[in-house]
């Protein structure tokens, strides 16, 4: 992942990047995507849910600002919640499902810790219910090929 910047969270908060970046105790934090086979998978993840939306109960969001902890905020690739979930503009309670897709540019530490420090801090914790995915070519050796981690818990 690229560069960062520190600054408070209200300026974070009130700001709008293109694209969106993930903050973490101050830090801006620049995210690897934009490219081809990063957006198509985002595409076609995100429209399997939405196709099943009506009948599993669900919303699906791409690019979707999630707090996990009081000085955290990521952005999740694909994001699944119940449709019954807050319609608020950040997601303050652990979704069904959070996807991250891997580009070229991604290390899988990179990856490890992003799932690592979501599923671990405050609302994102295993225990109330997330599902984290990994996709990408890094981890399964042909290029964008599909790797799942699945954490299926009930609330």
């Amino acid at each position: 992942m690229a560069s960062s910047t520190v600054i408070p969270v209200s300026e974070y908060l009130n700001t709008s990047y293109r694209p969106d970046r993930d903050y973490l105790d101050g830090e801006l934090k620049e995210r690897n995507m934009g490219e081809q086979p990063h957006a198509r998978l985002q595409m076609i993840l995100g429209r399997i849910f939405d196709v099943k939306r009506r009948e599993w109960g669900i919303r699906v969001l791409a690019e979707q600002r999630i707090q996990t902890s009081a000085e955290h905020y990521r952005i999740a690739d694909v994001c699944v919640l119940r449709s019954s979930d807050p319609k608020d503009p950040i997601v303050r309670f652990a979704p069904l499902l959070c996807v991250e897709i891997l580009s070229k540019d991604d290390s899988v530490g990179e990856l490890q810790e992003r799932v690592s420090g979501s599923s671990t801090s405050g609302r994102l914790n295993p225990g109330n219910g997330l599902a984290m995915w990994r996709v990408g070519g890094d981890l399964c050796n042909p290029p964008m090929g599909f790797c799942a981690l699945l954490e299926q818990r009930s609330r």
